[in-house]
């Protein structure tokens, strides 16, 4: 089985194919040209029209990310060695950023709905070079419209629910 080397990895055979010399009495085989380079992207000229000013209330305190909202350190003791047996798992993972966003937003009303407080939320982790897009969108969601105001935080999976590519979203106390 064989694969296309990339860009980078061509370069990088081309290289030490540089260095080395053939056998005696071996022909040694030409390299394959480097393919061409793209061309940059064009960039568009910036607007001339200026920003609207933001409006600024003084008194107002800023709104607490989701990410960054604070538990009791029960709360935080549990989720950190994974004690916590989610009430509601929301697999995410392999959908398109809308497609994500909708799923999200229904089980969010549904687990509202039934009193659950823990959600297991699977983003995925993504690759090195392809980090997950709907892990990095996540709490950008979760802070903006009326999800947040049922949301108590959010935090980083235990290993044994999902680590690094999933999340337990702790629903606020229903009144």
């Amino acid at each position: 089985m064989s694969r296309r080397l990339s860009a980078h990895e061509q370069a990088l055979w081309s290289r030490v194919a540089a260095t080395v010399r053939p056998i005696a009495g071996k022909r040694a085989t030409p390299a394959a040209p480097p393919p061409p380079q793209p061309k940059p992207p064009r960039i568009a000229p910036k607007s001339t029209i200026p920003a609207p000013p933001r409006l600024i209330n003084p008194g107002a305190k800023p709104a607490k990310s989701v990410a960054g909202a604070t538990l009791d350190g029960g709360w935080d003791r549990k989720l950190r060695q994974g004690d916590v047996r989610p009430d509601r798992i929301i697999d995410l993972h392999g959908h398109t950023l809308a497609a994500a966003h909708d799923v999200l937003a229904h089980a969010l009303d549904d687990a509202h709905a039934n009193g659950d407080r823990v959600l297991l939320v699977i983003t995925g982790k993504g690759r090195a070079d392809r980090p997950s897009r709907i892990r990095g969108e996540l709490a950008h969601w979760l802070d903006a419209g009326a999800m947040r105001s049922r949301i108590a935080s959010l935090r980083a999976a235990h290993p044994r629910h999902g680590g690094g590519g999933a999340f337990y979203l702790i629903l606020r106390r229903q009144p």
